[in-house]
């Protein structure tokens, strides 16, 4: 593969997160990183500042495992999907891209809400906090929260039944709520799922 490099001999490389598709961070890299990279399954770049290359994560921990490799149309830009370990930016903030320009108030809904949800009920499993329903679920054990789960299936039922779609809809997510504590509950992660759907996607 022939990749475009500038006048400097470097190429920019969008590094995404292979689970939420968040972008993380925005390098550069040169032939020799981009080959690291292959090889060694972890980001390498190149530093523009300190002219060197330097492996992600080496001194601060915050590795990042690279899932997939990818260019553009182009040949002049590289997309990393990795698995990232800890903080992508030098702040201490997961993505580099933390401040908002614009927002759009519109927007209702969080792309990855279904992610934070179970990183918020793995928090609470690790954690508890007196009072909360999500550790009064886990307290109480597995076959409360399959009680639960079946409860809710039935009233994901009858909002559908109803034809009420705002129903129907709240339905669905204390539903998903309950089913990501049964998750939790088993020490499963959600990429587990996403994979057997990922399995019949591609045998439909």
């Amino acid at each position: 593969m022939e990749f475009k490099f500038n006048d400097d001999g470097l190429i920019p490389a969008i590094v995404q997160d292979y689970k939420t598709g968040d972008v993380l961070m925005l390098a550069y890299m040169n032939e020799e990183a981009i080959q690291r990279t292959k090889e060694t399954k972890t980001s390498w770049f190149y530093s523009r500042s300190r002219q060197e290359l330097w492996n992600k994560g080496v001194t601060s921990g915050n590795t990042q495992i690279v899932k997939k490799m990818s260019y553009d149309c182009d040949e002049d830009t590289i997309l990393l999907q990795v698995e990232q370990k800890g903080a992508a930016c030098h702040t201490g903030e997961r993505s580099c891209f933390y401040r908002e320009l614009v927002l759009d108030e519109e927007l209702s809904f969080n792309r990855n809400v279904i992610h934070k949800v179970y990183e918020a009920i793995l928090e609470r499993r690790d954690s508890p906090k007196e009072g909360s329903y999500t550790n009064y679920l886990f307290d109480e054990g597995v076959d409360k929260i399959l009680k639960k789960v079946g409860e809710e299936a039935s009233e994901v039922i009858i909002g559908a039944k109803n034809d009420d779609e705002e129903n129907l809809a709240m339905e669905i997510a204390d539903l998903t709520y309950h089913m990501l504590v049964l998750l939790a509950e088993k020490g499963m992660p959600i990429e587990r799922v996403k994979e057997e759907l990922t399995k019949r996607m591609k045998g439909d």
